[in-house]
């Protein structure tokens, strides 16, 4: 005896199971052997496995050099692109390698669904793999909903915008800057859109609430990717993945859903998908998925909550923390030094978190620095983050609580810098805030 949901994939009860048509069985093949091969190379897996680096400093297998020599490869010899593939990790999902990689795994699987329906073409069905692939394909969808969730439900992935952020004038900014600073200037936002993205995960841990945790996390995905095509981020390939995967389990229970929205029949209840034949078998998997799935909330959520005191909204800030506008500058004894140019001239100095202090010159380009800041000795020295080798020592006095005179050395001039902090509250995006009551806009 067997179960059938209604796409037609069936449910093993009995260790009978219907007649899949051909298209089916052809379309379960592709589906199986594509979601495979991006779930395997791809970061969802190691969101799944919450993997350790591999020997190329990335996560994904795609990461590693063998892969990486094979894709670029394909690019050079089959795409004919002539200049470099760049492959290191550059934080962004949607790089050329990463758009060689997608073809290389269509074809792959088209190629492999045609040699499997050739060697295979007896089988009567897949109700047996479906259910396990059903299972592997929810925690990797789980797993990377739980992962990007735990990263904005604790304010981590769009934080409040910085000093500089705030002095960046808006058309500066490219489309992911201003989707970024927005979303981090309403942290209360945030938290929801990612708890909109756990939730989704964790209904996809338990099997009862698969279906409405597919939903969920159709409709987070589809919002994430919306937003990456409009505002330009290069998580693309990824967010369209997770709409695919979310798709894909929702399949089983498309003519179920249709029938809940569109009609009055009576709606059948959801068949169980069971992997084992033996009723204690299929027990102990049920719990060893709902730890797994506890699992990966608790590690998400640790993880999260590990660096919240580093790159979060409780990130120390700098003891001289404040945007500091030069008053007077002398370099070499001269205020006025004929051979600097506006992009040598200090316009700001700007303390913001203990990682890295800035200096902008007069025609707004921005150099950030490495400070190590010395209270005690009324010190601050610089390093760069790409010469390490490069230094420079200042020595600083505050006369008053909004005023700090700099003198040091830098590039082989001395620098007598006279400061005056500026009032960070005239920022309205600090200041506004939430109002519920408002006789007028304020659009501003």
């Amino acid at each position: 005896m067997a179960t059938i949901d209604q796409s037609g994939f069936s449910t093993q009860t009995d260790g009978a199971s219907p007649d899949w048509s051909p298209a089916k069985r052809v379309a379960f093949r592709f589906c199986f052997l594509y979601f495979g091969l991006y779930i395997f190379f791809t970061q969802m897996l190691t969101s799944l496995l919450l993997a350790a680096t591999n020997d190329n400093g990335s996560f994904e297998v795609d990461y590693t050099r063998p892969v990486q020599a094979v894709i670029v490869w394909i690019g050079h010899h089959l795409f004919g692109i002539a200049h470099p593939i760049l492959t290191a990790l550059t934080g962004s999902g949607d790089r050329l390698f990463d758009w060689i990689e997608l073809p290389c795994f269509l074809a792959l699987a088209i190629v492999g669904t045609i040699i499997w329906s050739a060697v295979d073409r007896k089988r009567e069905n897949y109700s047996k793999l479906y259910s396990w692939f059903y299972v592997i394909l929810r925690f990797a969808l789980s797993a990377s909903m739980l992962s990007y969730g735990a990263a904005k439900i604790l304010p981590l992935q769009m934080p409040f915008p910085s000093l500089n952020r705030l002095l960046e004038p808006y058309g500066n900014l490219s489309p992911m800057g201003v989707l970024w600073a927005s979303i981090g200037a309403s942290q209360a936002y945030e938290i929801f859109a990612g708890a909109a993205e756990m939730l989704g995960g964790i209904l996809l841990i338990f099997p009862r609430t698969a279906t409405l945790g597919a939903l969920a996390c159709l409709a987070d995905a589809t919002q994430v990717f919306m937003l990456n095509m409009t505002y330009d981020v290069p998580v693309k390939i990824l967010a369209f993945h997770l709409i695919l995967a979310s798709l894909f389990l929702l399949a089983g229970d498309a003519q179920r859903l249709c029938s809940v929205f569109f009609s009055e029949r009576p709606t059948p209840a959801r068949p169980k998908r069971l992997l084992f034949r033996g009723e204690r078998a299929n027990r102990i998997a049920l719990v060893v998925q709902i730890l797994f799935g506890l699992w990966l909330v608790g590690a998400n959520l640790y993880g999260s909550i590990s660096v919240y005191d580093v790159y979060g909204p409780a990130a120390p800030k700098s003891p001289l923390y404040g945007i500091w506008n030069v008053q007077e500058l002398t370099v070499d004894g001269q205020t006025r030094p004929p051979l600097l140019t506006d992009a040598e001239r200090w316009r700001r100095v700007i303390f913001d978190s203990t990682r890295y202090m800035t200096i902008q010159d007069m025609d707004d380009t921005a150099k950030y620095y490495a400070p190590k800041i010395d209270m005690a000795a009324k010190t601050v020295a610089l390093s760069k983050f790409d010469d390490k080798n490069w230094i420079a020592n200042f020595s600083f006095s505050q006369p008053s609580a909004s005023g700090m005179i700099l003198d040091g050395s830098m590039d082989g001039h001395k620098i007598h810098a006279d400061l005056q902090l500026f009032d960070r509250t005239k920022f309205l995006l600090v200041t506004r805030g939430f109002h519920w009551v408002q006789d007028h806009p304020f659009n501003r």
